[in-house]
């Protein structure tokens, strides 16, 4: 190869090397926001916030439990003739299978035909499972990130 087309090629490789670390960068700042965001919030404040998102996404008739007897339920709510009934867990480690034990039983008390548990971080693996067989929605950090960025 002549020197003219190394050099072309040194430079393409140099800018998508820029190009990847200006996304890694971007990305490491965005977690960076939302956790911080997030981290200031008591667990009632973030209820509250789920409850505004909930309603930016189109969700009627949401309203936030009062605190004590609402038998793991946070939020109740309802879209497109769906009702909902959602546990709100604002945690510093992934949530685990009692929030999901919950949000099923909850639902049931409720008689909502959804429940769904939503948190600032993520699941654990048996979490996971248990919501697969008790038919539990999670939606967790990022997912709230990516309802938060579409308003």
């Amino acid at each position: 190869m002549d020197i003219n087309l190394n050099g072309k090629m040194i430079l393409a490789g140099a800018a998508l090397l820029l190009v990847f670390v200006g996304i890694v960068w971007k990305l490491l700042i965005r977690k960076r926001r939302s956790s911080d965001l997030f981290e200031d919030m008591e667990g009632h404040e973030f209820e509250y916030f789920c409850a505004d998102i909930l309603k930016q996404k189109g969700f009627v008739d949401v309203e936030v439990t009062r605190g004590s007897g609402d038998y793991g339920i946070d939020i109740l709510a309802e879209k497109e003739g769906v009702t909902y009934a959602i546990q709100c867990k604002r945690y510093a480690a992934p949530v685990g299978v009692k929030a999901i034990q919950e949000a099923y039983a909850g639902r049931d008390y409720y008689d909502r035909m959804v429940g769904a548990v939503m948190t600032n971080q993520y699941f654990t693996a048996p979490a996971v499972e248990a919501a697969k067989k008790l038919k539990i929605l999670l939606w967790d950090g990022g997912y709230i990130e990516s309802m938060m960025e579409e308003h």
